[in-house]
């Protein structure tokens, strides 16, 4: 006989549902710490810094442009300086970093 009587009474390729999925559950798991959290942290830090915007900092647009933050407005916009004499409104939510801290924020009701 070519098969011996042990292995030709299992069932061959029977396996339970949690061996076939625990593959899928670590890589799952490894996306989780390598991937997605790290990044709803970069986020967070992100949402922190533009919090935390005041007059007098120096920042960077997602543009590159650099300048100093001149007025904090209610409506989600800062005054930047760019140049002496130029200032450009800019929407917080551009800022991608925050230099220097200045003085208090001093926001505009308008």
């Amino acid at each position: 006989m070519l098969i011996s009587p042990a292995f030709a009474q299992t069932t061959a390729g029977v396996s339970s549902f949690f061996e076939a999925a625990a593959p899928l559950v670590l890589v799952f798991v490894i996306l989780y710490f390598f991937l997605i959290r790290p990044q709803q942290k970069r986020q967070k830090d992100h949402q922190a810094m533009i919090a935390a915007v005041r007059r007098g900092d120096t920042v960077v647009t997602s543009g590159g442009i650099v300048g100093k933050v001149t007025k904090v407005q209610d409506d989600g916009e800062v005054l930047v300086e760019i140049a002496e004499g130029v200032k450009v409104r800019v929407i917080v939510s551009t800022l991608t970093a925050v230099r220097a801290k200045g003085e208090p924020a001093a926001t505009d009701t308008k």
